[in-house]
């Protein structure tokens, strides 16, 4: 009898919740959401698993999910097992002539297939794409320090666009291609944020191992606007590897994104969390004349 009380409470606060996440759902209904993967939910069986479930959730509720996806960890450890030091200027991995290939071959074979397959293990259709795929992401040459490592110059949605309209998920690795035919290793964030200002996104979400932006003190800052932004990097709160991750959120917003929100990927249901509760996650980043507005 006690194990039925239980179990009838539990449905009760299942139906509860439902109900209060209806208008979150028609919120979004057709909504472009852009994800970013990244951090631990990559390589934690659980959190990889807890993700490609929120996805599908996503994809049955009409909202439209592109992710984009990082790999940093399973690159390090590759480059290692080949005797190849990792270097970083900015945030950004520098990629010379000789690790390119191997860059490429990580991000695009096996982080991409793992995260097919564990979007379709939860019974969504998940299918893998790089940015050298039609053409998707053309690139130009970013930082001569950092060898291989380009710039979105111009993002070629249609093949996009034409998963949005069918039961698919595209899962994008970033590795672009360079009017002169090289391949180019793109960061992730920045990936992320010019495929979803080309798409025009109600949402970016950036999905890493901290909890959000934070003050000097170690504080989340909930809600910031560009300005806020560009303060906090000229006096040094924001470094490091969060530099990509704001700079990506001030050009998306600019280029027509509604809001970016940078959050902690090891939280579980932390996407759902934030599109549909009144609690949000992480770091809501966008214009301020829109904060006068409901999320």
């Amino acid at each position: 009898m006690a194990e039925l009380k239980v179990k009838a409470i539990e449905s009760i606060s299942t139906a509860r919740t439902l109900a209060q996440a209806l208008p979150y759902i028609q919120r979004y209904d057709g909504a472009t959401i852009v994800i970013k993967l990244g951090g631990h939910a990559m390589t934690d069986g659980t959190a990889m698993a807890n993700f490609a479930q929120d996805i599908v959730l996503m994809k049955q509720c009409n909202v439209n999910p592109i992710i984009v996806h990082g790999g940093g960890p399973a690159i390090n450890a590759f480059l290692k097992r080949v005797n190849i030091k990792s270097n970083f200027i900015d945030g950004k991995r520098v990629t010379d002539k000789q690790s390119i290939p191997i860059i490429e071959m990580v991000l695009s074979g096996n982080v991409n297939k793992n995260i097919v397959s564990a979007i379709n293990k939860q019974g969504g259709k998940a299918i893998g794409l790089s940015g050298k795929d039609a053409d998707l992401m053309i690139c130009e040459p970013d930082d001569p320090k950092l060898g291989f490592v380009g710039n979105p110059s111009q993002i070629n949605p249609e093949l996009l666009k034409n998963f949005l309209k069918s039961d698919f998920i595209p899962v994008v690795a970033p590795i672009g291609i360079g009017k002169d035919g090289c391949t180019y290793n793109v960061n992730a964030d920045t990936a992320a944020g010019a495929i979803a200002a080309t798409l025009s996104a109600d949402r970016l979400l950036l999905l890493t191992d901290v909890s959000g932006v934070k003050d000097k003190t170690g504080q989340v800052l909930t809600k910031l606007t560009s300005g806020d932004i560009e303060d906090l990097t000229r006096n040094g709160t924001i470094v490091k590897g969060m530099l990509p991750k704001t700079q990506t959120a001030t050009d998306a917003i600019k280029n027509g994104v509604r809001a970016v929100v940078i959050l902690d990927g090891r939280a579980p249901n932390a996407i759902l969390l934030e599109l549909f509760t009144d609690l949000g996650a992480g770091t809501l980043i966008r214009e301020h004349s829109k904060f006068q507005n409901t999320q």
